[in-house]
């Protein structure tokens, strides 16, 4: 009777904990009062990301201590996994990133690209996220 009470338990739990994920811890940097950069936190949390806000009256004090090139600067700072990310960068590519653990500094989704997570608009071509690392320009992902 026990084993088929465990049995049935195995079989009833078993799928919900074989695809629980864990659920990554970010901390996003933003100046006060930005809305997109809540936008931005919304769609992280939406997928499964754990996020802090900090809000920082110094923002390119962050940027700068984290190695993020002006030219790939974004709206907004995000600490996750021992990376940083820059910008609006889709969770998809995010969990990416954090699977793959590539030896780079982080990447990077440069301005405010309409359509991107957080921000308003429509989504006008594929969004290009960009390594940070000791060969910035080279492109990581695409979507």
């Amino acid at each position: 009777m026990l084993r088929v009470f465990l049995t049935l338990m195995f079989l009833l739990l078993g799928p919900a904990l074989a695809g629980a994920e864990e659920q990554p811890e970010a901390t996003l940097y933003r100046q006060p009062f930005c809305g997109c950069c809540e936008g931005h936190a919304e769609h992280l949390r939406a997928n499964g990301f754990s996020v802090k806000m900090v809000e920082t009256k110094n923002l390119p004090l962050i940027k700068k201590q984290h190695g993020v090139p002006l030219e790939f600067e974004g709206c907004h700072t995000i600490l996750v996994g021992g990376y940083v990310v820059e910008g609006h960068v889709p969770a998809t590519i995010i969990r990416k990133l954090l699977k793959e653990r590539p030896a780079i500094r982080g990447i990077s989704l440069p301005g405010m690209p309409d359509g991107s997570p957080g921000m308003s608009g429509t989504k006008k071509e594929p969004f290009v996220i960009y390594e940070l690392s000791g060969e910035s320009g080279k492109v990581y992902a695409k979507e």
